[in-house]
């Protein structure tokens, strides 16, 4: 075999080796994601003015939500890389085989020119001690012929796919590579952010932080005072479907498990790791993400909402809940909390997706 197919071998090997390594324990890869902003202190309050603390932990914990789902999505991405990866060593290997076979078979045709002398068919009919017999054969030559030709492009074939296998490969180990780096700086992100949370909190006293609890849902109340008031409600009368209602039942089993940041269940969860376990327990899959069920999903009107939809909320789509009717949701709501129930209007909502529209 020739330099340009040894180097293709040789890239088909380490190609394999690399999917072998991928398969290790602990090794994990991801998407590209966004550039983390840096972390701000979490500005201890002079005054203990416990509306501020709250607007602050507010801030820090939806920065820490954002950075949820950009790291989601990377382990996301990781996944379909992986298994790209792994595709196209399966690929090589059998291209690798089948030029391997069609080696041999050119092999086979020289050695069979070989033994006839190699001289041309003019040569071999003058020569020949019956002509006759010859020029019967002269059909069988020509397809010997042509079968040569067949073979040679399908060597040319087989080379040519093999080096497409190796270079996707090698492109699919880049991001691989960019990904890791960039869901490496997510998770660092969301530390930041979540310990940032966790010292302003500590520096409350007991009696401050049942405030600042009560401040939480005096906000959360007020908001959902206020939508309820536009008479949104009122025209919200859509049925679940069948596998809506699945979903709900999915969500509401989960109440009380705690919120962990990339968790998809079973023991906790994190926002779009419950809507997601939840519709794919209902036979729906749909995308991991808060940003990618909103991208991804049908879009309905918040007065044409049904149990099971999906409410998408803030305009960066950082958190999801689901609705499950009576302008209640069920959703995983941040870091320290547990899977609750709460009103579909308590934060500002984005919009609705319906994942079996």
């Amino acid at each position: 075999m020739g330099t340009g197919k040894r180097g293709l071998l040789t890239a088909a090997l380490t190609v394999v080796c690399a999917v072998t390594a991928l398969a290790a324990p602990g090794t994990a890869f991801a998407a590209p994601g966004p550039t983390p902003t840096p972390t701000a202190s979490p500005a201890p309050p002079p005054g203990k003015d416990l509306e501020k603390v709250r607007e602050r932990l507010d801030k820090l914990y939806h920065d820490a939500a954002v950075a949820t789902d950009a790291y989601n999505a990377a382990e996301e991405a990781s996944k379909q890389q992986s298994a790209r990866i792994a595709e196209l060593a399966k690929k090589i290997v059998e291209g690798r085989q089948r030029l391997e076979r069609l080696r041999d078979q050119a092999g086979a045709a020289a050695r069979a020119q070989y033994r006839t002398g190699g001289l041309p068919p003019t040569a071999r009919f003058l020569l020949s001690d019956d002509p006759q017999a010859f020029l019967d054969g002269t059909g069988t030559v020509l397809n010997g012929q042509r079968a040569t030709k067949r073979l040679i492009a399908e060597m040319t074939q087989a080379q040519a796919d093999l080096k497409a296998y190796a270079d996707d490969a090698s492109a699919q180990w880049k991001k691989l590579e960019a990904g890791r780096k960039a869901k490496a700086a997510a998770k660092k992100r969301i530390k930041q952010q979540i310990d940032a949370a966790e010292r302003l909190e500590s520096q409350l006293e007991a009696k401050e932080k049942e405030r600042l609890a009560k401040l939480e849902q005096e906000a959360a109340h007020k908001a959902q005072t206020a939508w309820l008031d536009t008479g949104v409600l009122k025209e919200i009368d859509g049925k679940a479907s069948a596998q809506g209602r699945k979903a709900v039942r999915f969500a509401t089993d989960q109440l009380g498990k705690p919120y962990v940041w990339g968790a998809e269940g079973p023991d906790s969860f994190d926002c779009s790791g419950l809507t997601s376990q939840a519709w794919a327990h209902a036979g729906h899959p749909v995308p991991r993400t808060s940003q990618e069920q909103w991208k991804q999903l049908p879009h309905v009107d918040v007065k044409d909402m049904r149990p099971g939809d999906l409410i998408i909320y803030f305009d960066d789509a950082s958190h999801v809940a689901m609705y499950v009717g009576d302008g209640t949701i069920i959703h995983a709501p941040r870091p320290g909390r547990t899977v609750t129930i709460a009103g579909a209007g308590s934060m500002p909502i984005l919009g609705v997706v319906r994942p079996d529209a």
